[in-house]
């Protein structure tokens, strides 16, 4: 019955919208614990001090809801439609992630998952359980991802797969059913380094391994206060997310079109000077519905006027000078660091 039950689910979750689905159990991946204690330990987690916090469910599924019996995986795809890097030749812009040009994924994403989850228990026997997760819970989803046959973690540390490259979210549905598990997936990598090398500020120490303190997507999203200036100028006019080393990634080759509309881009690569001139009100209009609002206006200021200062564009001055005397002192900061580096 579970097995059958299994590939109805399957068929379920790619006519909701999924890409790819595959079932692991809570405890296939007894050595993220370890893993996680090194990367916390030296210190490559940087400010994200939730992730210390919470090591211990973070660090095993199991320990997390021991009522589950299975982790069903999902994958939902977001590939770009063009070249997530060109806006690297309009120092004028600033490029955001390929996963913020759209609506939040996080809703895209959860909605999808809790229409599946209810689905699933109209099936199951009376009593069974389920909870659904999206990136904000204390869930480490790219072992249990590879755990469950889905793909596997790149030298990036991001999850890839032979038939989707990695432009891809994840979800996942816990559950106290005890469905049928998929085989791990081994690693396709090799010798390639491609996503190594494509880093702008060397972020990876070592393969399989991340530094988010080095990390664009770390330093404009979580990483609160002034940037460290050697690493602001590495920075480019990146403002929100870096999609150097995913872009990078052969595998890419495979990557399937995003199926929901919510993800083609919204966003494009809007000018600095339109930005810089944002305050709290209109910032919340302009990204009302994108995950980009979750970061506030300052510290969007902020990278903003970062990539001001890296544009080389003496006109852009004018557009930094008035931020100079911001209330927020990083702002302010920036604003004047932008100014310098201009004149």
């Amino acid at each position: 019955m579970n097995e059958a039950l299994k590939q109805r689910l399957a068929a379920r979750a790619l006519e909701e919208g999924f890409s790819k689905m595959g079932i692991c159990a809570p405890d296939a991946t007894p050595e993220t614990a370890a893993r996680l204690r090194a990367f916390l330990e030296a210190g490559y987690h940087g400010q994200m001090g939730w992730m210390a916090e919470r090591e211990g469910w973070r660090g095993s599924a199991a320990a997390l809801w021991p009522e589950a019996r299975s982790v069903i995986m999902l994958a939902e795809v977001y590939t770009p439609e063009s070249d997530p890097l060109a806006g690297l030749a309009q120092p004028d812009r600033g490029i955001v992630s390929s996963y913020a040009q759209g609506k939040d994924y996080h809703d895209l994403v959860k909605r999808r998952l809790k229409r599946l989850g209810r689905w699933l228990l109209d099936q199951a026997p009376e009593g069974a359980g389920i909870k659904v997760f999206v990136d904000t819970a204390p869930v480490m989803e790219k072992p249990l991802a590879q755990a469950a046959g889905l793909g596997w973690q790149g030298k990036h540390t991001n999850l890839l797969a032979r038939d989707l490259g990695n432009w891809f979210f994840l979800g996942s549905i816990f559950t106290t059913l005890d469905l049928p598990k998929d085989a791990p997936e081994a690693s396709h990598c090799g010798s390639c380094r491609a996503c190594l090398d494509a880093c702008p500020t060397g972020a990876f120490p070592a393969p399989y391994q991340l530094d988010a303190r080095r990390c664009i997507s770390y330093l404009t999203i979580e990483h609160k206060g002034p940037v460290a200036p050697d690493l602001r100028a590495l920075m480019g006019n990146r403002i929100y997310g870096c999609d150097d080393c995913l872009a990078a990634c052969p595998w890419n080759k495979f990557a399937q079109a995003a199926r929901d509309i919510g993800y083609q881009p919204r966003l494009g690569a809007p000018e600095l000077a339109e930005l810089a001139a944002l305050d709290d009100a209109a910032f919340r209009t302009r990204f009302a519905g994108s995950p980009i609002k979750r970061i506030g206006r300052d510290r969007f200021l902020r990278n903003v006027l970062y990539a001001i200062g890296n544009s080389g564009l003496p006109a852009l001055r004018a557009s930094a000078e008035p931020l100079c005397r911001d209330p927020d002192p990083t702002v302010a900061e920036a604003a004047q660091w932008a100014i310098a580096r201009l004149s």
